[in-house]
């Protein structure tokens, strides 16, 4: 008889699939498209790490894609946050790469108010930007889908999509990530989106991971599925083939990918 996998290996998808080839290919495609497409270096707020990386579309009144990256709140920056911005503008959308602060600097708390901050700061802006303030939609990937899903409510969103996420923290006080940002039980019961959906959550809230993901992200998805319905919010959640939680966000916005098909459908 197996013992059951323990919340570490529930919880920390590089145990069971290498994530540096895949962490070099955000980096590689995001540098590509400062390369190529016209962008802007902003910050959205006074912190020094409260920035972003705006692609416009090419056409003004066009709708925006906001991606919130993962790393446990501890890896990555909006630098390496692009990697959908020329095919969400071939698409005809712009595009923003949202930045913040990283654990164990920030605390979980200071975090989530950075996002939304940033958040808030696109909707604010969207005229100035060339967006059309009614078509924007805000995807977060693992603890990227923590954020944004704080974020549900904040400002009239077209759709979130929640990618591989986490959104009941509690487990997470019992794995090695909990002692890494100095996470308290006070912090994960405030900054876990289960206990904050409203019916204020966007018209469109959709939550997915990959089919060949470690145990945690699909129990984690059932929860946010059960709070939803609890909240009377209405969640489309699927699961994408072949996908494990570092590619799954490779084809964010690339129609011939199951889950840039989604996204762009809602999104265009």
């Amino acid at each position: 008889m197996h013992a059951p996998p323990s919340l570490d290996e529930a919880y920390l998808p590089g145990i069971s699939v290498a994530p540096d080839p895949f962490l070099a290919e955000y980096a590689e495609r995001s540098a590509s498209a400062r390369r190529t497409l016209s962008w802007l270096d902003v910050r959205y707020a006074p912190g020094e790490s409260e920035r972003l990386h705006f692609f416009p579309a090419t056409e003004s009144g066009a709708p925006l894609l906001v991606f919130v990256h993962g790393g446990y709140w501890q890896e990555l920056t909006e630098a390496e946050s692009s990697f959908a911005a020329v095919d969400a503008v071939k698409q005809g959308a712009a595009f923003a790469a949202l930045g913040y602060g990283l654990a164990p600097l920030y605390r979980l708390d200071e975090i989530s108010a950075m996002v939304r901050r940033g958040v808030r700061w696109l909707y604010r802006n969207a005229a100035k930007l060339g967006i059309d303030e009614h078509r924007i939609v805000l995807v977060g990937h693992s603890a990227g889908a923590q954020l944004a899903g704080m974020c549900l409510g904040d400002v009239p969103l077209r759709a979130a999509v929640l990618l591989s996420g986490l959104y009941d923290l509690e487990p997470l006080l019992h794995t090695s990530i909990g002692p890494a940002i100095r996470l308290s039980s006070d912090e994960a019961r405030r900054n876990s989106p289960v206990h904050v959906l409203r019916e204020a959550a966007p018209p469109l809230l959709l939550a997915a991971h990959g089919a060949d993901e470690t145990a945690g992200f699909p129990a984690q998805q059932d929860m946010l599925v059960a709070a939803a319905a609890g909240a009377g919010v209405s969640v489309d959640a699927f699961t994408v083939p072949g996908r494990h939680h570092f590619d799954l966000p490779l084809g964010l916005a690339d129609p011939d990918d199951p889950l840039g098909r989604r996204v762009l459908d809602v999104l265009l």
